[in-house]
């Protein structure tokens, strides 16, 4: 192994601050990186670095700086992304915790960033809000009034505010119109918590929209906290269609919208270079439905749908101060996402040409893996019965509890050599996808596993074939489930703990913010 490059915390500390490209990049896996991590880290978990790094970070060169537990995982993902290409690349000296003892902060949750800027626009706007008591006498007095979830469909229809229309938050100042045509109608825009109600909210005040608008306070957590009941299983949506009559009057307001925020559209041409630039990092992306982007969209560009790449932007972006060029086919829907990638701090621009442009955007390479000799369930059976082999459960830690085959391990990728050292092979990996058995194996085949291979068809497989199972609801215990953060999803369990202690940890960001990482959002008109 390599001798790692390090920064101290105050060399890190004064790259953020820098204005230039930075990858901060988080190793660790999601359980641990949302108990605590930098502001401005991105996740990127060891345990399916090669198949998101490239999206992630799609220029080799740029200067890249890892973070882990000070447990060893840095240096490891350091060596694979040396292996990929990547040059740049230094560890911040004594993780997290060195970062701690230097008085600088440290936050739980994800998406931090763009939570935290959803704290800023409330707090900077005054956005307008009811709670959920308010909107409960709203319907019992039948005022006028129309609830938008400006969560994606999928989300939406596990549970939302009754009456509710599912309406991404991208795509309300596009859709708004056909939702709530009388201009003195309320408009409640809801999430499950609080970010996507308050930016869904501000985004259509911006826009210059006549109605009443409002975000609903704690969205559905808040409902069901207050002890009323939420729908399941809704299909309403947002129209599919816009008149043609509209577009004009929605551009206009789109353009006045884009002149206030400073937020620039450049012509594919000028996209190409940056593209073509080995010194710059450039993104280029799609905001529009996952339908139209499927319908046709500039060969290479990455669908993120405008909504949740504000709700989510270290998603889709690995690069601070990166270029980021957004696409829509309307030229509504992008200017309105640039404004808010502007002020969380983005170098965003809209593509004058939008879907039809034409751009070479070059795609992610796919990593090269190691092929592994698969495994049938019959053969693993025989075989497991026989003492003959080590079985490895990959898959996430609480499927595993909820369901996982007889005398298998649970296990993950930081953790399978040691796990793994003097298991009996061969050592069958189960995996819901085979590229991530064959990540694990390369670490194991580096630790000395001669013999490695993998269940064909996964777990699906085996329980298809009808073999018996078995359940472990506390093991791996708690402490173990390094790739599960607990009061993130426990709150969509109806755990109203979690629920309450998600909603504070929400609204106590802004205290947690020093003084110059505020300077690096932008909040407010340019």
């Amino acid at each position: 192994m390599r001798e790692p490059r390090t920064v101290t915390p105050q060399q890190l500390q004064a790259c953020i601050q820098d204005g230039q490209e930075l990858a901060l990049l988080d190793v660790r896996e999601a359980g641990q990186f949302g108990e605590s991590h930098l502001l401005f880290a991105v996740p990127l978990p060891y345990s399916r670095l090669e198949l998101v790094v490239g999206g992630l970070i799609p220029r080799k060169t740029v200067r890249i700086v890892l973070c882990d537990g000070s447990d060893g995982i840095a240096s490891q993902a350091a060596e694979r992304l040396a292996a990929l290409g990547y040059t740049d690349v230094s560890e911040l000296a004594g993780g997290i915790r060195a970062w701690a003892n230097a008085g600088c902060p440290l936050f739980a949750g994800v998406n931090v960033p763009s939570k935290l800027f959803g704290e800023l626009v409330e707090h900077e706007y005054h956005t307008p809000r009811v709670t959920v008591q308010d909107l409960a006498r709203m319907k019992a007095a039948r005022e006028s009034f129309v609830i938008v979830d400006g969560r994606p469909f999928a989300e939406y229809q596990k549970m939302n505010i009754p009456g509710g229309i599912c309406c991404p938050n991208a795509e309300l100042p596009y859709r708004i119109h056909e939702i709530a045509r009388d201009p003195t109608t309320k408009i409640i825009v809801n999430c499950a918590g609080r970010t996507r109600s308050i930016l869904g909210a501000q985004t259509l005040i911006n826009f210059g929209i006549q109605n009443p608008v409002y975000a609903l306070e704690n969205g559905t957590q808040g409902w069901v906290l207050a002890d009323l009941e939420l729908e399941r299983g809704a299909s309403r949506r947002y129209p599919d269609r816009i008149p043609d009559a509209a577009l004009p009057g929605l551009r206009a307001q789109a353009a006045a919208l884009m002149n206030r925020f400073a937020v620039k559209s450049v012509p594919a041409t000028e996209v190409q270079r940056w593209l073509d630039d080995p010194q710059r990092t450039t993104y280029v992306l799609d905001v529009r439905t996952a339908e139209e982007f499927a319908a046709g969209s500039v060969p290479g560009a990455v669908h993120a749908p405008g909504g949740q790449l504000v709700q989510a932007t270290d998603q889709w972006v690995g690069v601070r101060n990166a270029t980021i060029v957004l696409i829509d086919s309307e030229a509504v829907r992008a200017p309105v996402v640039a404004t808010w990638l502007k002020q969380l701090g983005f170098d965003a621009y809209v593509l004058q040409e939008g879907a039809s442009a034409t751009l070479r955007v070059p795609g992610p390479p796919a990593p090269d893996l190691p092929a592994l000799t698969p495994i049938s369930p019959a053969e693993l059976k025989n075989a497991a019965d026989a003492g003959t082999c080590s079985v490895f459960d990959l898959r996430p830690s609480m499927s595993f509890r909820r369901a996982h085959v007889s005398g298998s391990r649970w296990t993950i990728r930081p953790r399978i050599a040691r796990d793994a050292h003097k298991a009996r092979e061969p050592v069958v990996l189960i995996a819901d996808e085979a590229d991530f058995a064959r990540l694990a194996a390369i670490d194991l085949l580096e630790a000395g596993c001669r013999d490695v291979r993998r269940l064909e068809g996964g777990f699906d497989a085996w329980t298809a074939a009808g073999y018996a199972t078995e359940a472990s609801p506390d093991s791996p215990p708690d402490n173990a489930c390094i790739d599960y953060l607990f009061f993130v999803h426990d709150r969509h369990a109806g755990n109203r703990a979690a629920m309450q202690q998600y909603l504070a940890w929400e609204t106590g960001l802004i205290a947690q913010l020093g003084s110059e990482d505020r300077k690096l959002f932008k909040v407010g008109a340019q």
